[in-house]
């Protein structure tokens, strides 16, 4: 088969694209004919060796992928050829990856593709609104009826916060730059404020004059010191993004509020936690209200390229590899 593949770490041309021998799947695994495989952001953390990760080499990269069922071993229940599936949890913790003709994904990791849902948009979604999901109800504990910040609304994640939370009852503030405005009403956001405004956490305390129940910080600056004056009495912060910063924390405003602070990594979740997680993204692509906000196509051949374009900064969207 052909895949993007790695035979050391390093920077994005460390990406090799050539023959690989099929994947052999195990008695509870299924090996699927991969449409389209996904880029993310973390992807090139485990590329560059900036997030430590077991990997056999040569490593296929990538998480995400949707494609068809073309074998299912004995004890993958549920499956069989010709079914179409999309998986979010390859490419770390020693699994191959995504990126390829062909990938093995362990049962308990593979979801059905509803039907009329484009795989290009399943595999394009999967990583931002797993995401979302997890932190909302699994780390932040939403409830209906609370107020929700979400900054950096604008984004693949983001955007995936606004509606979910909008759709359990929440009142979302949503903070992005004004071109978003109309998308993220749309979503279900109450408010929105321009990101680059001055006084802005003022602004979200008029919005918010009873407190923030659940702060999210898509945009990585990870301002605790805002972040935590904000809240509300047992309100919560729930970090994901920000690999490098280093806030400074008010320890004392925290804990006098009784109010929590925790960290999300999505590769972290485990196996029935992202299966919860795709229980509610399936119902959100099928209804159609989950879409991604714009696919960038590029071919499997290209995944070097697409690696290097996420890393500066240069996608609008969301990068999609095609293997066909």
């Amino acid at each position: 088969m052909r895949a993007a593949y790695l035979e050391q770490f390093g920077p994005p041309d460390v990406i090799r694209y050539g023959e690989l021998p099929d994947p052999e799947p195990g008695p509870n695994d299924v090996l699927v004919d991969v449409a389209v495989a996904a880029v993310n952001h973390v992807d090139t953390f485990v590329r560059s060796g900036a997030w430590r990760t077991p990997v056999p080499l040569p490593f296929v990269v990538g998480r995400d992928l949707a494609g068809t069922v073309a074998a299912a071993g004995p004890g993958a229940v549920g499956f069989a050829p010709g079914d179409r599936v999309w998986c979010n949890s390859l490419g770390y913790a020693g699994r191959q990856g995504a990126a390829a003709e062909r990938a093995v994904v362990p049962a308990d990791r593979l979801y059905r593709l509803p039907d009329g849902v484009d795989p290009a948009d399943a595999a394009a979604v999967a990583h931002p609104a797993a995401t979302a999901h997890l932190a909302l109800f699994v780390h932040g504990r939403l409830r209906a009826g609370e107020t929700v910040v979400v900054l950096g609304a604008g984004g693949n994640v983001g955007s995936a916060l606004v509606l979910m939370a909008a759709r359990a009852g929440a009142r979302v503030v949503a903070v992005a730059h004004p071109r978003d405005t109309d998308r993220l009403v749309a979503l279900g956001a109450a408010h929105t404020v321009d990101y680059r405004a001055d006084g802005l956490t003022e602004r979200l305390r008029e919005l918010a004059p009873d407190g923030v129940d659940l702060f999210l910080d898509t945009s990585a600056r990870n301002d605790l010191e805002s972040a935590v004056d904000l809240l509300a009495r047992r309100a919560r912060i729930v970090l994901l993004a920000g690999l490098h910063t280093r806030p400074v924390l008010p320890a004392g405003k925290l804990y006098v509020k009784d109010c929590s602070l925790v960290g999300f990594a999505i590769s972290q979740a485990t196996g029935d936690e992202l299966a919860g997680a795709a229980r509610g993204l399936n119902r959100l692509l099928a209804d159609g209200s989950l879409r991604p906000r714009r696919i960038e196509p590029m071919p499997l051949r290209a995944a070097a390229e697409a690696h290097r374009l996420v890393e500066e900064g240069k996608v609008a969207g969301k990068v999609v590899l095609h293997t066909g």
